[in-house]
């Protein structure tokens, strides 16, 4: 029998939370930004399910961290709730605008055409002056529906907040990616003259993907300025993008729990690298990749868990 969403859902944030509790300050810290920058990730990843690849997925979690950054030091607001919101309406309008004219592209042109979105964002960010320049801006610490935590019970707020945050989002993309539109975007990835000549049409197919991938990019955004305090137009520079590429193509399409890990993976192995190998922890994180990419082509959520309750079910004999 298929386990429920709701159910692994549940057990899934009660492991996160008590584990959130028994982590040390600076692991509390890693787990925040790797959980936030998976929900990123995630964005591309619906995006490989159509057979496209966004390199531009820092335009929208720049924008997110902006407009945390900028609602508090213009207006003062600060709740995280209104702020995730407000991102959310930012980033998925931005991509509502832009989702139709790439869905037209695919392999390099949609690629290329994404990064190109991104750079012009930081190029006018590193350009304007009233925003900080290339210095940035500074985001004020959150407060969660009036309640104001400081020092180790603002972080402790925070990372529950983003756990709480990424369960919800990793069980409705499970249901999406589950259901027949989600499944038809599979069809896209193969053949997507099929997928026209049953009636639905791949390029809304893959706006809608963009869109979703836009949403998330935003929210990922505003936790992740959050949680650091200071947001620049770095976010919306290549590397940063590439960062995303990197842990979609080290997770793959097939398992969204397996996008979070390899988020994990990256922020622990960036973070030791850099501490034991400061000038080649790029290199490290290369040969990493590179590994994984031959070991398993569809990353590791093509790993099976089940590999022996499968093999006991197909010995059966069929009645």
């Amino acid at each position: 029998m298929e386990k429920s969403p709701v159910l692994v859902a549940a057990v899934t944030l009660t492991g996160l939370i008590v584990l959130g509790f028994a982590l040390p300050d600076w692991a509390q810290f890693l787990m925040t930004i790797a959980l936030a920058k998976g929900l990123v990730s995630l964005g591309i990843v619906a995006g490989m399910r159509c057979g496209v690849v966004s390199f531009g997925q820092g335009l929208y979690f720049c924008l997110g961290a902006y407009t945390a950054g900028l609602m508090s030091r213009w207006t003062g607001v600060t709740d995280v709730f209104l702020l995730t919101f407000l991102s959310v309406i930012v980033a998925g309008g931005v991509g509502v605008i832009f989702g139709p004219l790439l869905s037209r592209y695919r392999g390099i042109f949609f690629a290329m055409l994404s990064l190109s979105l991104s750079m012009i964002l930081f190029g006018a960010l590193a350009k304007t002056t009233s925003l900080g320049g290339t210095d940035g801006v500074n985001v004020a610490a959150p407060t969660f529906a009036g309640y104001a935590p400081e020092g180790g019970a603002l972080a402790t707020a925070l990372y529950l907040f983003i756990v709480t945050v990424t369960v919800i989002i990793g069980t409705v993309m499970r249901i999406v990616f589950d259901s027949q539109s989600g499944l038809v975007s599979l069809a896209v990835r193969s053949n997507e003259l099929r997928v026209e000549y049953l009636g639905s049409s791949a390029n809304g197919i893959v706006a809608v993907s963009y869109v979703i991938a836009a949403i998330l990019g935003g929210v990922g955004g505003v936790v992740t300025a959050l949680a650091i305090g200071h947001v620049d137009p770095e976010y919306a520079f290549w590397t940063t993008s590439g960062e995303f590429v990197f842990v979609a193509i080290l997770a793959g399409y097939l398992s969204i729990p397996a996008v979070f890990v390899a988020s994990i993976v990256l922020e622990v192995v960036r973070s030791f690298s850099n501490l034991y190998f400061p000038n080649t922890w790029q290199l490290v994180l290369g040969v990493f990749l590179l590994v994984v990419i031959l070991v398993r082509p569809d990353g590791i959520g093509s790993i099976k868990l089940w590999r022996r309750r499968e093999s006991a079910g197909a010995a059966e004999p069929s009645a």
